[in-house]
């Protein structure tokens, strides 16, 4: 994809994330008083007059990190500028210019890209004077913004398009299948992602939790377009540390809701833990198609017993028993393509419709094979229809919703699986109350 790329840097604390949040009109990056929240470039596609760009976040360039991860975030940080078309370079009107800034302006002009210098929080005629002391770094005059407040976005915008190439061929906003990829601490998703993207796109490290937001990172394969979501590391809620941590899995449950498919991630070499039990059910919640994914086969001794390992799979994970499961290796690059060719299948299979007539007519067979039982009042099922695809959502109108709960409700989503081609995803019934019209008899 020819997308200009527009990477903002900056220091810890100078509102990075606020600034890539206030133009994409959503919560993108976790924004938290703690310096150094964000580490990995967390992306965003905007269209804006007509062209689309890439806004990239990085971590705070000079952050000092307890968890020993202050090498990683400088490299994604220099790699976000080498790949820039433009740099946004932050800092803090309200602060004036720092050492850390000055650090900050002499990393930026060894790459050698056209930069646009912009001093955040301008809120008062204070900060507008202040702000002028940002020309020592060597950058023009600064844009002044707010990136809080919503102030100066529109010309900030305007700036950049005066500063990126020209439109090239090929500019699009047509993003591709979201694949999320969801697993707890460690369990390989950013050595995944970094796979699919064919470069160092998230941090991988030994220490759990490396991972805060969920990073979006757009990739093509075989020429299918894709954006991978590399989510952070769940735990158990009675471990959750501080806020940070919080809006961590808040924006892991928020992205599983907007992924098109989920690959359930877990390492071959441990047992099924608890949380991968609630990370099912809450793909279930959201009726997502889903890969069960086996990875790190690269650590088990000898070849694994697929069939026992299925089995175990089934009996662990209940309910994602019409789930797909696949062996990978995301370090040996192992089945990786075959996995992305089965999430291709999912989503055709998602966004599949069927007429009205075909549906009832599974119905009433199922119906006459098998009819719901009940005490005192007869159920009733009279008709059905699609109304919905991701999932298929099928509404389906009875003399009464609850006797068509549980076991009755899924066999009729395995007799619709079965006929519709459905049998590797979850679909969703939906049982209404209607008093006549009753399918007519075979």
């Amino acid at each position: 994809m020819q997308i200009p790329n527009v990477a903002i840097i900056g220091r810890p604390n100078v509102g990075k994330s606020s600034l890539l949040n206030a133009i994409a009109g959503r919560r993108v990056s976790i924004v938290e008083p703690t310096a150094g929240v964000t580490r990995d470039r967390v992306s965003v596609l905007f269209d804006w007059r007509g062209r689309c760009l890439e806004f990239v976040d990085t971590g705070g360039m000079g952050l000092v990190d307890e968890e020993q991860l202050k090498a990683h975030v400088a490299r994604q940080c220099e790699v976000a500028m080498e790949q820039a078309d433009l740099i946004l370079f932050l800092f803090d009107a309200k602060e004036g210019i720092s050492p850390m800034d000055q650090f900050v302006a002499q990393k930026v002009r060894k790459i050698k890209k056209p930069v646009l210098l912009v001093a955040n929080k301008v809120e008062s005629r204070k900060d507008e004077f202040q702000c002028l002391e940002g020309t020592k770094l060597g950058f023009g005059v600064p844009l002044e913004i707010s990136a809080k407040e919503g102030l100066g976005i529109s010309d900030l915008c305007d700036a950049i398009l005066e500063k990126i190439p020209e439109q090239k061929e090929g500019e699009t906003l047509e993003e591709g299948i979201k694949l999320g990829i969801l697993g707890k601490r460690n369990s390989g998703k950013s050595t995944l992602v970094n796979l699919l993207a064919g470069k160092e796109r998230v941090i991988v490290s030994d220490l759990p939790g490396t991972t805060r937001d969920s990073v979006d990172v757009p990739f093509e394969r075989e020429g299918r377009r894709w954006i991978a979501i590399d989510t952070a590391g769940l735990r158990k809620k009675s471990r959750v540390q501080d806020a940070i941590e919080f809006f961590s899995l808040a924006r892991s449950e928020r992205s599983v809701r907007r992924s098109d498919v989920i690959l359930l991630l877990f390492d071959l070499s441990l047992d099924i833990s608890q949380v991968d039990k609630k990370l099912s059910g809450f793909i279930l919640q959201n009726y997502k198609p889903c890969i069960i994914v086996a990875n790190k086969v690269d650590l088990v001794e000898g070849d694994p017993d697929l069939e026992r390992w299925e089995a175990y799979l089934r009996q662990e994970l209940p309910g994602l028993s019409f789930a797909p499961i696949s062996f990978i290796s995301a370090l040996e690059q192992d089945n990786i393509d075959e996995t992305l060719n089965l999430a291709a299948e999912l989503y055709e299979q998602a966004g599949k419709r069927v007429t009205t007539g075909e549906l009832n007519k599974v119905l009433q067979e199922a119906r006459q094979k098998h009819a719901p039982h009940s005490k005192g009042k007869q159920p009733k099922l009279f008709y059905a229809t699609q109304v919905d695809v991701f999932p298929p959502t099928i509404l389906v109108f009875v003399n009464e919703p609850k006797m068509f709960t549980g076991q009755y409700d899924r066999y009729l989503q395995n007799r619709l699986r079965e006929a519709f081609g459905w049998e590797e995803i979850p679909i969703r019934l939906v049982y209404k109350r209607r008093e006549k019209v009753e399918l007519p008899p075979a």
